[in-house]
C-alpha cells in the first residue's frame, strides 16, 4: 500500500453551484482497523445527485455531512486488511463510505456485492448497488403500472430513469422519457425501447407530451420537479400515480423554489403523490437484485456507464449531473 491516503473533505456549504472551494483534497495517514472492522481500497465511486444534499445543511432524509468530515458516497471497494471474521483480504464489498482512497468498513453500511455471473464488478456495482432497486421499487411499488398505461419519466437519459422506461416496457406500458439532447432521446427510442422522446431543451414539454401522450399519462416517474412536474401535472389521468425520486431541478437553486403551479390538478385527478428514498427497501434489495438480474440476462435490460478516471476528478465530475451532461450512471473509476 502507499504511504498516504487522498479524502476528499466538506470544507463549506455550497451555495448555489459546487463551487471549487466548497470541498478539500488531501493526502492523509491511512486508517487502521480496530476490532470488527476492516480496511478496504476504493475501486470505484457512484456520483448521484443526492450528493448535492449530503453537503447541505437542509432538512434530509439523514444527517447531513459535517463541516470537516470526508465527503460521503455510494462506494465499492476491495478489502486489504481485516479484523472481521466475516470479511477478508480480497472480499468485494459495497455501500455507504467515503471519497477516499482507504477507508474504514464495518458491517451494516456495507456489504459484500456479487458473484452476479458474468456481469463486471463496475456493471453490477453500477446496476445493483442504488440504481436498479430506486427504478424498480419507486415505479413498481408506488407507480404499481397496469398493462396499457403510459409511464412518463423524466432525466431519462440518467441512470435511474433509463431503467424506469425499460421496466414500464417489460410491464407491457407505454412509455415516453424526457432528456436534454437529440442524441439522449434517440438513445432512448433507438437502445433501450422507448415509444417517444422529448427534447425538454427544445420542445415545448406539454404539447410534446399531449402528442406523445395521447391516452393521457397515468404514471410520472419525477426525477427533476419544477417546470416539468407541472407540465406533467396537467397530463396526468384520473387516479394517477407520481412516484417522487429527486428534484434535481432546484438542488443548486439560491432562493427558495415556489411549488408547482398545477398543484390543483392533484386534487381534481386524485394524483397520488408519493417520495421515496431506496434505502426504504433496503430489507428487499435481493427481490429487486433477482429480478433485474434476471432481464439482464434474458436481454430485455440494457446498462450505460458513464464512466471517468480518477478520485481527483470527482468533484469535476460529480458537476455533470446537475448541468445534464451525463447520460447513464456516472462513475469515478479509481482503482
Amino acid at each position: 500500500m502507499p504511504e498516504s491516503n487522498r479524502v476528499w473533505r466538506l470544507r463549506k456549504r455550497p451555495v448555489g453551484a459546487i463551487g471549487d472551494d466548497v470541498l478539500s483534497f488531501a493526502p492523509e495517514p491511512i486508517p487502521e482497523p480496530a476490532v470488527g472492522q476492516f480496511l478496504f481500497r476504493l475501486n470505484y465511486l457512484s456520483l448521484d445527485p443526492t450528493n448535492r444534499i449530503w453537503m447541505s445543511d437542509m432538512d434530509q432524509y439523514m444527517p447531513p455531512v459535517a463541516l470537516g468530515d470526508a465527503m460521503r458516497g455510494v462506494v465499492c471497494g476491495t478489502v486489504v486488511k481485516s479484523n472481521h471474521a466475516d470479511f477478508a483480504p480480497g472480499d468485494v464489498v459495497s455501500g455507504l463510505g467515503v471519497w477516499a482512497d482507504y477507508q474504514i468498513g464495518a458491517p451494516g453500511m456495507l456489504n459484500k456485492l456479487g458473484p452476479f455471473g458474468n456481469v463486471s464488478v463496475a456493471d453490477a456495482f453500477g446496476l445493483f448497488a442504488v440504481v436498479g432497486p430506486t427504478a424498480y421499487f419507486g415505479l413498481l411499488d408506488l407507480g404499481v403500472p397496469k398493462a396499457g398505461e403510459t409511464v412518463v419519466v423524466s432525466a431519462a437519459a440518467g441512470a435511474v430513469g433509463s431503467i424506469v422506461g425499460q421496466i414500464a416496457k417489460i410491464k407491457g406500458c407505454r412509455a415516453v422519457g424526457l432528456a436534454g439532447s437529440a442524441a439522449k432521446c434517440q438513445w432512448l427510442v433507438n437502445d433501450l425501447g422507448f415509444d417517444a422522446a422529448i427534447n425538454y431543451k427544445t420542445e415545448d414539454v406539454a404539447s410534446a407530451l399531449k402528442r406523445a401522450c395521447p391516452k393521457g399519462v397515468d404514471i410520472y416517474f419525477d426525477n427533476v420537479g419544477g417546470d416539468i412536474l407541472d407540465a406533467c401535472l396537467k397530463q396526468m389521468n384520473l387516479q394517477g400515480r407520481i412516484p417522487t425520486c429527486g428534484l434535481i431541478s432546484q438542488y443548486n437553486a439560491k432562493d427558495i423554489v415556489p411549488g408547482p403551479i398545477n398543484y390543483p390538478m392533484i386534487l381534481m385527478q386524485r394524483l397520488k403523490v408519493q417520495g421515496f428514498i431506496v434505502l426504504d427497501y433496503a430489507n428487499r434489495y435481493p427481490e429487486a437484485i433477482a429480478a433485474l438480474a434476471g432481464w439482464l440476462q434474458q436481454g430485455k435490460l440494457k446498462f450505460r456507464m458513464d464512466m471517468y478516471e480518477g478520485l481527483e476528478n470527482a468533484v469535476i465530475t460529480l458537476r455533470k449531473l446537475y448541468t445534464g451532461e451525463n447520460t447513464g450512471k456516472l462513475m469515478i473509476h479509481v482503482a
